[in-house]
């Protein structure tokens, strides 16, 4: 395997460790601030949304930045943000401190995701593409587990100085192993949005916005919604891997496939499944047993998303593919926010126990727009058949 997808991952794990531990130390958060669970959330909100809106905007202003040194500044204010989440000594300073670590992630992983479908032959875009979202998913079996048990058995301060470790590593391992990135051309802003013009793409980043507010909708109120199993520390840990390895092993399955079979088959079947997974969690949650089933593959639907989607992405536009990634960075985390924001709602009106059923509701979105989005690229691509150009000519 390309040591350079790797190191790239590496990023990413650092990456996903900070967006998934915080919901993990989310009560003791609450109460070292003196906030309720709702409002503790908006720190998984603040940081999400930073992520989303800047990600677009850095990645044109960022444009003739050489890649690695940009990454490497990226994961520094990274760590550094963490930093002083840990050290934060009010609420408020807590969520500055998210929005800065928000702007580290969207400066690192567009550009550590455009620059593995760079370095690679185009026939093997769809397995790198994977394994740096594998990174991601990766920091949910082993980064955030890990980070929560820290929070239990001692204080989630060190949770976050956890994660902030976790960042200066990734950083340290791009610095000795990356070297000669391609420099893409620079695009600007309203350039990096004019994709969305083409409705292929648009309703493909609609299919992740849906998909991971879906997702993200009970992930963010782990604690709560699993309260009834939650006996201690290691128990929370160890779902938590579940989650997270469930995930990792979708991810490196498609890798291994997703250059041979339709996209819009795997979304069909990912997002059915969640859909279904969430309709029974108020009650597979209440029993341990049930809780592992549900969770295992609630983390392996989930994580199933991301990789067809960015394949989708760059096979209709190879040419803008960082750009599109970037898109698909924005429109996840969006959904990420409006999880945190809807899940806050949901928890007041139908309770905690409840709030899978508004992930159901989600997803059946989802499943129209993925629809919807397999149409229009299969139509563009019969259109630009060979056998299709022939006959026009003719």
């Amino acid at each position: 395997m390309d040591k350079r997808l790797l190191v790239l991952a590496l990023g990413m794990f650092a990456l996903g460790t900070d967006t998934f531990v915080v919901a993990g130390v989310l009560p003791q958060i609450a109460r070292t601030f003196n906030v309720d669970i709702a409002m503790a959330g908006q720190l998984t909100t603040v940081y999400a949304i930073a992520y989303a809106l800047l990600a677009p905007t850095i990645a044109a202003i960022a444009g003739n930045v050489p890649r690695k040194r940009l990454m490497l500044a990226a994961l520094s204010v990274f760590a550094l943000s963490n930093l002083a989440t840990a050290l934060a000594p009010t609420f408020t300073i807590a969520l500055v401190s998210r929005v800065f670590a928000g702007l580290g992630a969207a400066m690192y992983a567009p550009t550590a995701t455009g620059t593995g479908a760079t370095i690679v032959a185009p026939e093997r875009r769809g397995q790198a593409i994977a394994i740096i979202v594998a990174g991601l998913t990766a920091a949910t079996a082993l980064g955030s587990p890990i980070g929560t048990v820290l929070g239990g058995l001692s204080d989630w301060r060190w949770t976050m100085y956890f994660v902030s470790a976790v960042g200066l590593a990734a950083g340290l391992g791009i610095l000795a192993l990356l070297h000669r990135v391609p420099l893409p051309p620079k695009i600007g802003l309203m350039a990096r949005l004019a994709p969305l013009q083409d409705s292929r793409i648009g309703w493909t980043l609609l299919t992740t916005y849906l998909g991971m507010a879906g997702n993200f909708l009970v992930y963010v109120y782990f604690s709560v919604v699993f309260d009834r199993v939650l006996v201690n520390a290691l128990v929370f840990g160890a779902l938590l891997v579940v989650w997270g390895v469930s995930g990792t092993a979708t991810n490196i399955a498609l890798s291994r496939v997703l250059d041979r079979i339709s996209p819009t088959k795997v979304m069909l079947l990912v997002l059915a499944v969640q859909a279904v997974d969430m309709a029974f969690l108020p009650w597979t949650s209440a029993a341990l047993g049930s809780a592992v089933l549900a969770i295992a593959v609630w983390g392996a639907t989930g994580w199933g998303i991301q990789g067809p989607q960015q394949f989708r992405l760059v096979t209709v536009a190879p040419a803008i593919a960082p750009v599109l990634l970037g898109l698909n960075t924005a429109a996840t985390y969006l959904g990420v926010t409006t999880a945190g924001i809807l899940g806050a709602v949901g928890i007041h009106l139908l309770g905690a126990h409840y709030l899978s059923f508004l992930s159901v509701g989600v997803f059946v979105l989802a499943l129209f727009t993925s629809h919807m989005a397999g149409r229009r690229i299969d139509a563009r691509h019969a259109e630009d058949s060979p056998a299709a150009m022939q006959a026009v000519s003719s």
